[in-house]
């Protein structure tokens, strides 16, 4: 079982930075590859970033690329996804969550654990 518990969401304004964290339990953190998703109001949860076990692979949604950095730090059992030159179309939940294997996945049909999500809101 891995718990999942997200935190760093808020209230910008566009072009501002934040970081999202994502603290899981368990002591084989290291094993599973991670992924953050989000969903907006009226919208379908979509694929934001991913990243292996290890942390030696990522992998990003097209609309995101160079500004969203997915990391994670074992040691500490956390997941970050920074978000840079936020914009207002990144207004959304945000969730983290696991899988088994090894696979990098970008469907949220292939995640087992989920978190409760944080909201990022970008005003104009």
């Amino acid at each position: 079982q891995v718990q999942l518990v997200e935190s760093g969401g808020g209230l910008v304004q566009a072009g501002d930075s934040l970081r999202l964290s994502c603290a899981a339990s368990g002591r084989t953190f290291n094993n599973y590859p991670m992924g953050w998703f989000r969903q907006a109001p009226g919208k379908e949860r979509e694929f934001v970033a991913a990243i292996s076990g290890p942390g030696g692979r990522t992998n990003y949604a097209d609309s995101v690329k160079g500004r969203f950095t997915i990391s994670r730090d074992n040691a500490k059992n956390t997941v970050y996804l920074q978000i840079d030159s936020l914009k207002p179309e990144d207004t959304a939940v945000y969730y983290c969550a696991a899988k088994y294997g090894t696979l990098v996945t970008l469907t949220p049909e292939t995640y087992a654990y989920w978190g409760q999500g944080t909201q990022v809101t970008v005003s104009s």
